[in-house]
């Protein structure tokens, strides 16, 4: 049995004819009649009422009707899922809060795009919460966010983690600061101080940092790139991840750097994450391995970055 049998006394039993259907399936008659009877034969029933007039379903194929319709409606439900799925697979989308975006997301998406030349990668960046919505809704593929040593995870998610890093002071290399060894909470209030606006995990480090106490100036901003734009251009100084400063095209350039802070400071991690729910698609699960494979290369490169400083 095949599907063009079925289809063919579906288009019979429409127009009324097998002429008229012939013709609608651009088949020839004697094609369209043969196909019916080899599958009459199969099925041991005649579907069709064959008279001078023309012809016309049968009793049994009344019968039989309800069942081809069935079975076409879901082979065109079949099509129509795999057509989504092709165009899901040709689409990846991806949030992330831009703490890591030239380090580790740069050369992720190069590699996937040399692997994958037809899949769009659309990254939008935004606060972890509204990644987290997205996610859960279905409007994101994967997302990369940030959390503190001792963050509770969303239920829903499957999270794995990329990097685990330190808050660090980032700033122009000719600052004053850069000249420290490390940095201390007095240092970096007389400092002008550009701030991660609220919503982003290194806000909520900092304000914690600062216990209260207000800067000499702050400036807020969204991202961690903008933040290092503005150290770059000599504004102030910045708390981040070292994972987002170092290895930065600014930071490989010599425009800024960055030094530790004095004192305890808590882990801050990279994750990426993906639905529970959902399905993911096979792009979307080869990015992921991309991302976990470039996150291990950025790790032992850093590690002998970090060496070759100490030496």
């Amino acid at each position: 049995m095949r599907i063009e049998q079925l289809e063919y006394i579906a288009a019979v039993t429409r127009l009324g004819s097998l002429r008229r259907a012939a013709e609608a399936l651009h088949v020839s008659q004697p094609a369209l009649s043969e196909t019916v009877r080899n599958l009459e034969r199969e099925l041991g029933v005649d579907i069709l009422d064959r008279r001078r007039s023309g012809a016309r379903i049968s009793a049994a194929g009344r019968e039989l009707l309800p069942h081809i319709i069935g079975v076409l409606d879901a082979v065109d439900t079949l099509r129509r899922a795999a057509d989504d799925q092709h165009r899901t697979t040709r689409m990846i989308r991806l949030g992330t809060v831009n703490a890591a975006t030239v380090p580790l997301l740069v050369p992720t998406v190069q590699a996937f795009r040399s692997a994958h030349p037809e899949t769009q990668v659309e990254i939008t960046g935004g606060q972890q919460a509204d990644i987290h919505r997205e996610l859960l809704e279905g409007s994101l593929d994967l997302g990369l966010v940030n959390y503190l040593q001792g963050d509770d995870k969303p239920p829903g998610l499957q999270t794995t983690e990329l990097l685990r890093g330190r808050p660090v002071v980032c700033v122009r290399s000719d600052s004053r600061l850069a000249a420290l060894g490390a940095v201390s909470v007095d240092d970096l209030l007389e400092e002008p101080l550009i701030v991660m606006r609220s919503g982003y995990v290194m806000h909520r480090y900092v304000h914690r940092l600062l216990e209260g106490r207000n800067p000499t100036f702050s400036y807020s901003t969204d991202g961690a790139e903008m933040g290092k734009l503005m150290v770059a251009e000599g504004l102030g100084a910045t708390v981040l991840p070292d994972f987002s400063v170092s290895g930065d095209p600014l930071e490989r350039s010599g425009i800024i750097t960055h030094r530790p802070l004095k004192g305890e400071v808590p882990a801050v991690l990279m994750v990426i994450q993906r639905p529970l729910s959902a399905a993911t698609t096979k792009a979307a699960r080869e990015l992921h391995a991309i991302f976990v494979r470039s996150a291990a290369a950025y790790a032992v490169a850093a590690s002998a970055r970090t060496r070759s400083l100490g030496a």
